[in-house]
């Protein structure tokens, strides 16, 4: 608890016991705000839990949490509702003695969650078998069934419980839960036959008609329809959004299955039910003053309950009016549901039974009548025993301490507990008085009677006996109580009818002779016997507090105190009034100033001294003196005054928080030197171990890795010294048959041509280099240098471009042609044959249209020689699928075709001239056509491919005849010379001299 000391600022003391302005209510409310706002909704008064429903969920119930609050020191950990429960746990089973956790607090406070949580936590923490296991599940089961039948959705609540309740868990020696025991109080039975606005009846009621199935329904006449039941349409609030009535009822069947409840009890129960449902549905009608059934549906269903007739029954009969008939309705009901509900409790305590107590009571009504004077009662009585119960153990740990008990003033409640209980002249005498006379008693007579009694007290007031201002918030039917909490105004309407609770005889009789087994056991017979007017409600619950007390003071108490933030049941909203009023009505700051009354903290000396011992030099690190010794020089050091704290003979008892903040301040600036040092200290430790275990790995890594090398270099000596032999051996033995004498040799020869043959392989097909195989490897490397050679060339021809492949095509067929045969052709090799020599414009359009759709594949100039005197023309070539065409400009002069083609002659020498031979006989043609072509090589070589004429060239030496037509015929003579010469000789040929280029 002190750790969060450092963070009151923000999120305030976790103990207002440690509140510096402690009689300050607004510095308390201001305390709950801020915990309410970190979500931090549990807080302490000493061992006083106070809880705020935060109306959300909080991931502050996991069983993770249940762990850390296990078997820990009640102030060690933060506030919680485990801490409570297992302080109460651990007390019980350390000092043999039972306890009691009451939880109280207005409707919606989360009073009935509490207590889910506290048995929660004993389910899952205390140790258990598989019988153990079983009354834990009867346990926990038992609340979904109790909240059914006893809870309901009120203004302020939608769960709110309509009954008190006080459930004894037993344990064994073990620690384990072996059984529990239910006491129930002041069920609000008048909720069954009427709700306020915005209210509903009890929950089982709409469980069963939303969730029940078809056939059940159907058997106990019901509809699916809550609107149908007079019993439920008074509140106008048939469903609830933040209640699933159809899982309710799930939950609610499967419990009931888990408590021991067989088919035919839950049968007969919910018969019951549905019995009270028809009961409100029965309408009257008749004369005045002889009132009679007149809905035979309802009668027809409650037969159901299967009632037996009495023989011979007498007596003397008294008619009803419609009121009195209908009153009469209403409390058969309400009778009716109070033993069904009793009786249910019963049944659990039975599947239950086989010490630590958990009581819950509630409230609180929007008109206070009698069951809210009932409540205020009970709680008068609670808060004084809290209060005695309080004061009686400080000072039993005062005088255990040996520490001098101050005495506490505070305010007595017992003047208004014998106002309301003492015998005569109290007001529960008062109104049985008033019940039990003769003659016309009313409300209103009872009130008069109570101003004649106690007229006179301090704490009573009446519209009557009131002073002006007073008697304008008062109505004539009202009186007024001056509680511990405040002033209370309570209705007198009603209370006479809901004291005396009767039951006509008649109808009783009735229900001692249903078939109903449960009825049966709730309408006893000998109670009809029994010619002793019954004990009235005030009375009968007068003497079960008076019980409840006589428990709780036998008990060791632990207080939940319950506190709702807001009406509207919203998260993270703290309604500053409303929380007043709560503060003020649980009495939280008398709580709290009969605990500071004294000392606002105390610890035993080992926990105070092992927390602040760093604050001394003397103590610190350790203390080896007595405890008390060592905690007197921490104070002392610390410069405590004297009128501040007090020397037990196990503890220490400091008196202002003050001085505990200060002393909390200190520490948390000593946690930064210590921390700093602690660091340094540590780091240094930590870095000379790391060191030390690293030097000692580098030691044993560098012996072993030592080692390792020396090993692997003997190993490779011996291997080498191996190898050195085998290879001398192998050379001497080299020229023999494969043998194991030279096996190594030759494998390490050929190794080393094939590790060579793969360094140095042809780059290219032009490169013929090769190693020089060994004579075991000559057929062996022949083989491979052909599969290399191939693998390149594939490589090569996968390569190449399409454009490319033609190109090499023609320079397969010029080579086929001329290679070696004509002198210029090596000349021609590297240079690239063009797909054409003249372009669009360098031909005559004319001549483009005089080809129509003839293709032409390719076009060069060319120089024509006549005929006759062997003139030079220039003209072009133009080569087309069909034919070759000589241009001359804008006209075509000769056309041969293809097919026509006799042969093409051209000289071995450099020169460029060739003849295109044509047949004689054609008359379309003149004779041969003797040209010449700056690209003879590629000239030629496209004609031959275009015409198919590959094997019609030919290359001649000396001379090449030709003719001229007419028969007659031409020869042109060819020289080696220094230059290129084209003219007609003397001897009426064409001479040509060209120079050798190469010499063939």
């Amino acid at each position: 608890m002190e750790s969060a000391l450092t963070a009151r600022d923000r999120v305030g003391v976790q103990d207002f016991v440690l509140l510096e302005n402690y009689t300050s209510e607004a510095a308390f409310i201001e305390n709950l705000r801020k915990r309410f706002k970190e979500n931090l909704i549990y807080t302490y008064i000493g061992s006083v839990l106070v809880s705020v429903n935060p109306y959300k969920d909080l991931e502050i119930y996991t069983k993770n949490h249940m762990e850390r609050y296990r078997g820990v020191n009640f102030y060690e950990v933060s506030p919680h509702i485990y801490a409570v429960a297992d302080n109460s746990y651990r007390s019980m089973r350390t000092e043999r003695k039972d306890q009691c956790i009451l939880i109280s607090g207005e409707s919606g406070a989360g009073k009935t969650e509490a207590s889910k949580k506290i048995l929660q936590y004993y389910a899952i923490t205390c140790p258990a078998s598989e019988q153990v296991q079983t009354i834990k599940d009867r346990l926990l089961q038992s609340n979904p069934v109790l909240e059914a039948f006893g809870n309901a959705k009120t203004l302020r609540n939608d769960n709110s419980s309509r009954f008190g309740k006080y459930m004894d868990v037993q344990f064994d020696f073990k620690g384990a839960p072996v059984g529990g025991h239910i006491i129930n109080y002041l069920l609000e039975k008048s909720r069954v036959v009427h709700q306020n606005h915005g209210e509903r009846n009890f929950h089982i009621f709409y469980q069963m008609i939303e969730g029940g199935e078809e056939d059940l329904l159907r058997r106990m006449g019901l509809e699916r329809n809550p609107q149908q039941y007079q019993y439920l349409v008074k509140g106008n609030c048939p469903k609830v959004s933040s209640i699933n009535d159809r899982s309710d009822w799930k939950m609610v069947r499967k419990a009931l299955s888990v408590i021991g409840f067989n088919e035919d009890d839950v049968e007969e129960l919910l018969n019951i039910i549905a019995s009270v449902l028809h009961l409100g549905n029965v309408q009257y009608g008749g004369e005045e003053g002889n009132a009679c059934i007149t809905s035979d549906t309802q009668i027809k269903y409650l037969s159901r309950v299967r009632c037996r007739t009495m023989p011979g029954a007498g007596g003397l009969m008294s008619p009803l009016n419609l009121e009195q008939a209908s009153s009469a309705r209403d409390a058969l009901s309400k009778a009716v549901y109070g033993r069904t509900f009793t009786w249910l409790v019963n049944k659990i305590n039975a599947s239950l039974a086989y010490k630590l107590h958990l009581v819950d009571i509630y409230n609180v009504f929007q008109h206070n009548s009698f069951e809210q004077f009932c409540i205020n009662y009970c709680n008068e009585k609670l808060q004084q025993l809290f209060i005695e119960l309080t004061l009686k153990s400080e000072q039993e740990e005062y005088e255990a301490e040996g520490i001098t008990w101050e005495p506490v003033q505070y305010f007595n409640n017992k003047i208004i507990c014998d106002l309301v209980e003492e015998k005569f002249k109290g007001i529960i005498s008062i109104l049985d008085e008033e019940c039990l006379r003769p003659g016309d008693a009313s409300d209103i007579t009872f009130l008069e009677k109570l101003e004649d009694t106690v007229g006179g007290h301090a704490h009573f007031v009446t519209h009557k006996l009131a002073d002006a201002k007073t008697r304008k918030v008062m109505g004539r039917d009202e009186f007024r109580l001056l509680h511990y909490a405040g002033e209370v105004n309570y209705n007198v309407n009603g209370f006479l009818d809901k004291n005396n609770d009767l039951l006509f005889r008649n109808l009783k009789e009735v229900m001692c002779m249903s078939e109903n087994k449960i009825l049966n056991q709730c309408f006893d017979r000998e109670e009809l016997s029994d010619k002793k007017r019954p004990d009235t409600a005030a009375t009968q619950f007068k003497a079960s507090l008076a019980k409840l007390m006589e428990i709780l003071m036998s008990k060791e108490p632990s207080y939940v105190r319950c506190i709702k933030p807001n009406d509207s049941k919203q998260a993270a909203r703290f309604d500053e009034v409303l929380v007043r009023h709560q503060v003020k009505y649980l009495g939280l700051m008398e709580n709290l100033r009969v605990r500071r009354a004294g000392f606002a903290y105390r610890r035993r000396y080992e926990v105070f001294l092992q927390r602040y011992k760093s604050l001394c030099p003397d103590t610190w690190p350790n203390w080896q003196g007595k405890l008390a010794d060592g905690v007197a020089t921490l104070v002392k050091h610390l410069g405590y005054k004297p009128e501040e704290y007090k020397l037990g003979r196990s503890k220490i008892f400091i008196r202002f928080p003050k001085t505990l903040f200060s002393t909390e301040d200190a520490l948390e600036t000593r946690k930064h030197g210590l921390a700093t040092k602690l660091q340094a200290g540590w780091r240094g430790y930590s870095q000379k171990s790391k060191y030390l275990k690293l030097r000692t790995a580098a030691i044993a890594i560098q012996a072993w890795w030592r080692g390792v090398l020396a090993r692997r270099r003997a190993q490779r000596r011996r291997k080498a010294a191996d190898t050195i032999r085998r290879f001398i051996k192998g050379f001497i033995y080299r020229h023999k048959d494969r043998c194991p004498e030279n096996e190594y040799f030759l494998d390490y020869v050929r190794y080393s041509f094939l590790m060579k043959l793969h360094r140095n392989l042809p780059k290219s097909v032009l490169d013929k280099s090769w190693p020089t195989p060994p004579a075991a490897l000559t057929e062996a490397s022949e083989h491979l240098r052909k599969l290399c050679m191939q693998n390149m060339v594939w490589s090569y021809c996968k390569k190449i471009s399409p454009e490319w492949k033609h190109q090499l095509e023609q320079k397969m067929i010029a080579s086929e042609i001329f290679k070696d045969k004509k002198d210029n052709y090596p000349q021609s090799v590297p240079k690239l044959f063009v797909s054409t020599r003249l372009n669009g414009e360098d031909i005559n359009p004319k001549v483009l249209q005089a080809l129509g759709s003839e293709k032409m594949k390719y076009a060069v100039s060319v120089t024509k020689y006549d005929r006759k005197g062997y003139k030079a023309r220039p003209r072009q070539l133009l080569l087309t699928g069909n034919s070759a065409v000589i241009i001359e400009e804008a006209k075509l002069k000769q056309r041969i075709d293809y097919g026509a083609l006799k042969g093409i002659s051209v000289s071995s020498l450099s020169d460029g001239l060739f003849v295109l031979h044509v047949p004689s006989d054609d008359n379309k043609q003149k004779g041969d056509v003797v040209l010449q072509s700056d690209h003879v090589i590629e000239t030629l070589t496209k004609i031959a491919i275009c015409a198919d004429k590959v094997n019609s060239i030919n290359i001649n030496q000396g001379s090449i005849k030709f003719t001229l037509g007419q028969g007659k015929e031409g020869i042109i003579d060819f020289t080696p010379g220094s230059e290129l010469l084209v003219a007609k000789a003397k001897n009426g040929h064409l001479s040509v001299t060209a120079p050798r280029l190469n010499s063939r």
